[in-house]
């Protein structure tokens, strides 16, 4: 059985070591990606099981990734996580209307991410 692969997205690059390696370290298989644009052109050329992005970011945020990920075929029912800074209620309502899968505030607990996309991922 392949692992289960996750695209990890966000304009911070020890934010995305810190994902890759919590989530590397429990078995799944990541590929990161530094914006929204960079990771949707990833997401259709390459089939990915979850989705954890960054809600601010630079080119495409990650409500407006999760938008354009729900319009692809493939990831219609995909889970995709927030993973931010950003705790109010509006930016979740504003999530979860352009579907997003869960809401994870920074900073993270690994144990918590990991135990949310093995949920997540049935």
């Amino acid at each position: 059985m392949s692992a289960t692969r996750i695209l990890a997205v966000d304009d911070s690059a020890s934010m995305r070591q810190m994902v890759g390696f919590a989530l590397t370290q429990a078995g799944f298989d990541v590929v990161e990606a530094e914006d929204g644009v960079v990771a949707l052109a990833k997401a259709k050329r390459d089939r990915f099981n979850a989705v954890v992005a960054d809600v601010n970011m630079p080119n495409m945020d990650g409500i407006s990734l999760i938008r354009a990920l729900r319009q692809l075929p493939d990831y219609r029912f995909t889970p995709l996580l927030m993973l931010t800074t950003e705790a109010g209620m509006d930016k979740k309502q504003e999530g979860k209307a352009a579907g997003a899968t869960g809401w994870l505030v920074k900073p993270f607990n690994p144990e918590q991410l990991i135990a949310t996309l093995r949920k997540v991922l049935g």
